[in-house]
């Protein structure tokens, strides 16, 4: 804790690192549990007592240490006067002993501290089923014209419980596995005991977390957000009602107050179930995460195996190397050593055209210094290989491959192009029309096939999705965008009052607002325009033409 925190001259964990802190602690555990039964004062022999049904402590040390805690500000000292019935009892020093409000956050802070560190968490499944309850019940809620102030307040209070609850289980969890993943404090024997179990209650976990996810952003999503504003408000109110009145805010701070958590608490909710591609929500983090810790867990499964399986391990064998070596006596024991593992001293793996040797083998266990010499080839020193002489493989003929790859190329690019004459003609297709890009057609609400086929459905496709990437749409609705090529250039213009498009096609159904969609190809330059004299060329050309009598079939 940070030393601007807290009040000055007051030191709340000072008895913390103290030889009595075992005692000190113990003091205040004493304190803490009166506080919760209404008992602020206490006495020096009242603490000595409760303290002696635990074991045995003097009325001396217990003042004493009373006297420490009050000095760093953990406790408070009164003069007790209650109990003066002579001259001699008025002199004498009595003490009342009461917790002070550091001392008492300090305790609070040491519960929070100790729980933690012992809890293992949970994924609670049916705290996702308890908070989809809960939103359904508060969208009935936001239904009603005058909702019950007490159960709005009540639905609230139990579906951020349980929602707080949630996170902090799957968070210890989820920290606790990845301990466990990592091999840190672990109990192999009791882990080879539940590892199925584990992997079988994340996979339930991760199921049961998908499907209750969707439920509840459907939920959160038909909630309106002024309905949502009003039933904060009633439990804000009701919380006001009973805030103790400390005349700084007025009449309606406290209420403003509450009602600026319970937004807080709202949004929470919100972030924790619903995101986006840029920002993903709680949920879809702890679903990555609990669904990444399955094959983690298989491969800490694995190494366990392999560890008691005695398997090699070549880190491990080199830092027992390097062990021998730190302890070796002398720079002589390290050479042998050092000849043992990696001289090769009685490794004959090499081979050579040696006559001698073909004649009479060397046995494999003769050291290189008693045994004839070998004649290394120049290739074998070089490259680490010996390859003997003889005619090299042949060379697969691969002409017939490259013909059938050139042919699929061709074929492919000879579809992309009629895609691409068929889609880009520049001229606005609405999406209920869009047959008529094919040439096929016409489709209306009932969902006519639009005729396109695999190429030009996905390259339609691709356009599309480019241009609903490219908003915002301008004043107008409109939408203009250059694919990222630079080879097209698509405007879309929405369709006021149109229906919902439902497209059939041969991959499915697609179902969309009615749009009107404009696809140009601008790899393809425009045509040149024509002069006047040519203009009128081609028009009396076309009239002689028309004027030709047509002459029937024979």
């Amino acid at each position: 804790m940070s030393k601007a925190l807290l009040t000055p001259g007051f030191r709340p964990f000072e008895h913390l690192n103290t030889p009595k802190h075992a005692l000190y602690r113990r003091i205040m555990h004493v304190f803490t549990e009166h506080k919760r039964r209404f008992v602020v004062h206490l006495r020096p022999e009242d603490v000595a007592d409760a303290l002696r049904a635990e074991g045995p402590v003097s009325t001396e040390e217990v003042e004493a240490a009373l006297e420490a805690l009050a000095g760093w500000g953990n406790l408070r000292s009164d003069p007790d006067t209650s109990r003066v019935g002579t001259v001699e009892d008025f002199y004498r020093r009595r003490q009342l002993f009461q917790l002070t409000r550091e001392g008492e956050a300090a305790e609070r802070a040491l519960e929070v501290y100790e729980a933690e560190t012992v809890r293992r968490g949970e994924l609670q499944a049916v705290a996702l089923e308890d908070i989809r309850l809960r939103l359904k019940a508060l969208r009935s809620l936001a239904g009603e014209t005058d909702p019950d102030p007490a159960v709005v307040h009540s639905v609230l209070l139990e579906l951020t419980g349980r929602l707080d609850s949630l996170a902090a289980n799957a968070s210890a969890f989820m920290g606790g596995l990845q301990r466990t993943i990592d091999l840190q404090e672990l109990d192999e024997e009791a882990f080879f005991a539940y590892k199925d179990r584990l992997i079988a209650y994340l996979e339930r976990f991760v199921s049961e977390l998908v499907q209750k996810a969707y439920d509840i952003r459907q939920t959160l999503g038909a909630l309106a957000p002024e309905r949502v504003t009003a039933l904060l408000s009633l439990a804000a109110h009701r919380e006001a009602a009973d805030a103790a009145p400390d005349g700084e805010n007025g009449e309606a701070g406290p209420a403003a107050a509450r009602l600026g958590e319970w937004q807080d608490r709202w949004r929470g909710i919100e972030a924790w179930f619903a995101g986006d591609r840029l920002h993903p929500s709680q949920c879809e983090l702890l679903r990555r995460r609990a669904s990444k810790a399955i094959p983690d867990l298989l491969a800490a499964i694995r190494l366990l195996q392999e560890r008691r399986s005695g398997r090699s391990d070549r880190s491990a064998d080199f830092r027992t190397l390097a062990l021998w070596f730190a302890q070796a006596h002398g720079d002589e024991e390290a050479h042998r050593l050092w000849r043992a593992a990696f001289g090769l001293g009685t490794a004959r793996h090499l081979t050579g055209q040696s006559a001698d040797l073909e004649a009479a083998p060397v046995p494999a266990g003769t050291s290189w210094l008693d045994a004839p010499p070998v004649e290394v080839a120049a290739r074998l020193r070089a490259t680490g290989r010996y390859t003997k002489r003889g005619a090299p493989s042949k060379v697969a003929d691969r002409s017939a491959s490259r013909d059938l790859l050139a042919a699929q190329i061709a074929a492919e690019r000879a579809q992309t192009e009629a895609a691409r004459r068929r889609l880009a003609t520049g001229r606005p297709v609405r999406l209920s029309n869009l047959g008529e890009i094919g040439g096929a057609g016409e489709i209306g609400e009932s969902g006519g096939e639009t005729g396109l086929d695999k190429e030009e459905l996905a390259l339609f496709l691709r356009l599309l999705g480019e241009a609903l990437a490219a908003g915002p749409p301008g004043p107008d609705g409109r939408i203009v965008t250059m694919t990222a090529d630079g080879a097209y250039e698509v405007t879309l213009s929405p369709v006021l009052g149109g229906p919902v498009v439902a497209l059939q096609t041969r991959e499915g159904v697609m179902y969309g607002p009615d749009h009107e969609i404009t696809i140009v190809d601008r790899t393809v330059p425009p045509p040149l325009p024509l002069s006047s004299s040519t203009s009128q060329a081609a028009s009396a050309a076309t009239a002689d033409r028309e004027a030709l009598p047509v002459e029937a079939p024979r």
